[in-house]
């Protein structure tokens, strides 16, 4: 759901699209990728929720519905959560990764559900949905008189798809209440790991601290912590040790690499120290760390250099 393509391309492909497009390669199993496409999506849970086709057509060709299923705020990330869970109904794949954009607002998904609950729970929402007849009548008097002063600042044409999307819906509530409470289930799940990446920058590790946080806020551990172009130790000695050797050695070849062997020592001190607090912020979560590599990732061997890192130092990571 990261929009950047920049994993398309280093998985090899020209494009993603809403449906899994093969990954070729020399290695067990099979390999597949998606980009989500928020309306076909949306467009998919009409299809399987309306009564009859003749309602889900109705839904689709209404131009209320064609606006929200593509720009209203907090649609993509309940279209993720949907995407992601008809991906795990459909038990094609083993495992699923969720590959979430690196901003504040990127575990937004993580209260979709609720919220599109609370909207199917909403007074106003039930007020809409009312039937124009029988008891309920004076609710859609109030409502008419809601809408007729709405229409005044949007036009009475945009009130007019709005209701007739909201009779069109009429009956498929549940069937997304029931949905979203399955949504919140699966994220919660035993199965179901978060995994946060930062490089060991400070404003990115502040960052990673405060997706850790908001996880924590909805009860959910973060399962481990990679730390991807971390600067290297190279050998024990310590910077400061590096560098009265490098001023011993002043004016020499070999005075220059310890001067280098000092920088580098105070870089990945520097980096551990900023580390410190968010491995014990996600503790008991093991701390993976990556190193930077000698070239760009840019392509499936870059990918495959950066797992093996990942998994050869999570079968012995420390927690901190």
């Amino acid at each position: 759901i990261d929009p950047a393509k920049r994993l398309a391309d280093a998985l090899g492909l020209e494009g993603l699209s809403d449906t899994p497009s093969a990954i070729a390669g020399d290695w067990p199993g099979e390999l597949s990728a998606l980009m989500l496409d928020t309306k076909s999506t949306f467009d998919g849970l009409i299809a399987k929720y309306a009564g009859s086709p003749d309602q889900a057509e109705a839904i689709l060709a209404n131009r209320f519905y064609r606006n929200i299923s593509s720009a209203l705020s907090g649609t993509q990330e309940y279209m993720a959560m949907e995407k992601l869970y008809e991906l795990h109904e459909e038990h094609d794949f083993d495992l699923v990764v969720v590959d979430t954009p690196p901003t504040r607002n990127a575990l937004d998904f993580l209260d979709a559900p609720r919220n599109i609950t609370r909207l199917l729970d909403h007074k106003l929402f039930r007020l809409l949905m009312a039937p124009t007849r029988g008891i309920v009548k004076a609710l859609n008097v109030a409502a008419q008189a809601f809408l007729h002063t709405v229409s005044r600042v949007v036009g009475g044409e945009a009130i007019d798809d709005a209701m007739t999307f909201f009779h069109a819906f009429e009956g498929m509530e549940q069937g997304f209440r029931d949905r979203a409470q399955r949504v919140l289930e699966l994220l919660s799940d035993e199965g179901t790991a978060f995994v946060l990446v930062a490089s060991p920058r400070r404003d990115t590790v502040e960052e990673a601290g405060y997706f850790a946080e908001r996880l924590g806020e909805a009860d959910i551990a973060v399962r481990a912590l990679i730390v991807n172009r971390m600067h290297p130790r190279f050998g024990t000695e310590t910077a400061t040790a590096a560098r009265e050797r490098a001023t011993t050695l002043a004016g020499t070849d070999l005075g220059d690499l310890y001067t280098n062997l000092a920088d580098f020592a105070l870089v990945a001190s520097r980096e551990e120290d900023h580390l410190r607090g968010l491995a014990a912020k996600v503790a008991p979560a093991p701390v993976v760390r990556v190193p930077f590599l000698a070239t760009d990732v840019h392509d499936l061997d870059g990918l495959a250099a950066i797992g093996t890192h990942v998994f050869a130092a999570a079968d012995a990571a420390p927690s901190a």
